[in-house]
């Protein structure tokens, strides 16, 4: 199928365009007084440089952290302690990244290069290419590195050499979202959203459609209007996946088959969390809530981070956390939504729900600051 190189568009443009009538959303909420029931404790701190205008997530593996920065550096952190173990320089602008699992740490490129480095030392293992720039972090599964593209593409590599394995292409509309979601990968199928609400799962090891669905429909009169892309990671178990599409509807599926499960019409451009019974999202405007994941009902929204630019949310085991643009973290009671705790970071943007450790969370600033946090 060939490839329909679409327009890309900021996210941000799309939501002035609709919310420009609203003056009462023009600004940011001021962040509200409350009384703390839990307490946020900063294991370890550390440096890693700026992330420029990508999103960089930090890798967590049972003995380490890795993190990278534009300019090209990954840095190795021993994750009880925060010591840094090795830092290497890729030799390129990285734009996706961390990944890490099976010995190899794994970041991609601007011009489209993916890197693999033995974990152990920083050793380049090997140095591959792809179509176009790399905007997520790769996922490695079962012996196959995932990587999304710019452009729309996802290729399959194989983690020995980087050759590739297969590549999934798609035509796209006229104009698109620019996204940094990468894939969600399960019971070797991999689950991505992509422009005009559409939702595919895709087989691991040979890269063919397993089915297709959509998420949503674009409406409106207006390419603007219209454009309605998951730019967000989907979701999930054993049983269902689901995804929400910006300017569009949150969508349940049969994990196995594709069969629709539940819709409700919200808009999202942050993402998805599940946890236990609970579907956690953070809609366009930066309001929180707390769903049934079997039916898609209401349990709670916490919308006193208005225009805030919340993250979608890692779940705790009594917390949610989410992070905005000022650099606080937020803690929420997973069973109201109420604060519960709030810690300043460095004072620059989170562009990405942290990333959990086995008792806590590690969050990457867009200024170079690199927490290892727990809650009590």
């Amino acid at each position: 199928m060939k490839l329909s190189r679409g327009i890309a568009i900021s996210l941000l443009t799309v939501f002035a365009a609709g919310c420009s009538s609203d003056k009462e959303q023009a600004s940011p909420a001021s962040l509200v007084n409350f009384k703390s029931s839990a307490k946020y404790e900063v294991r370890w701190k550390q440096s890693v440089g700026k992330m420029g205008d990508n999103i960089l997530l930090p890798a967590v593996t049972p003995e380490s952290v890795f993190a990278a920065n534009s300019n090209g550096v990954v840095q190795r952190f021993d994750r009880s302690k925060g010591r840094r173990l090795w830092r290497i320089d890729s030799g390129f602008v990285i734009s996706g990244g961390v990944g890490a699992g099976d010995g190899l740490v794994l970041v991609g490129g601007q011009k489209g290069e993916v890197a693999a480095f033995e974990e152990s030392a920083g050793q380049l293992r090997w140095k591959s290419k792809v179509s176009s720039e790399v905007l997520s972090a790769p996922k490695l599964v079962d012996g196959v590195v995932v990587v999304r593209t710019g452009d729309g593409r996802i290729a399959g590599l194989d983690s020995q050499d980087g050759k590739r394995l297969w590549l999934y292409e798609r035509a796209t509309p006229a104009l698109v979202a620019r996204s940094n979601a990468g894939v969600t990968i399960h019971n070797r199928i991999v689950y991505a959203g992509f422009p005009a609400g559409k939702l595919a799962a895709i087989g691991l090891h040979n890269g063919v459609i397993v089915w297709e669905a959509s998420v949503s429909q674009p409406r409106g009169n207006t390419e603007l209007e219209r454009v309605s892309d998951i730019t967000s990671l989907p979701i999930v178990d054993d049983s269902q996946v689901c995804a929400v599409a910006f300017q569009g509807r949150l969508a349940c599926f049969d994990a196995e088959r594709g069969g629709s499960l539940w819709t409700r019409d919200l808009s999202s451009d942050k993402g998805l969390t599940m946890s236990r019974k609970y579907l956690f999202l953070t809609d366009t405007a930066g309001t929180v809530l707390a769903l049934d994941k079997l039916s898609g009902s209401s349990y709670w929204k916490n919308d006193q981070m208005s225009l805030r630019k919340t993250t979608a949310a890692l779940a705790l085991d009594n917390y949610l956390v989410v992070a905005d643009y000022e650099g606080y973290l937020h803690a929420l009671n997973r069973d109201d939504g109420s604060f519960a705790a709030r810690f300043m970071t460095d004072g620059s943007t989170i562009r990405s729900a942290p990333v959990a450790t086995d008792d806590g969370f590690v969050v990457q600033t867009s200024g170079g600051g690199l927490y290892s946090i727990v809650i009590h």
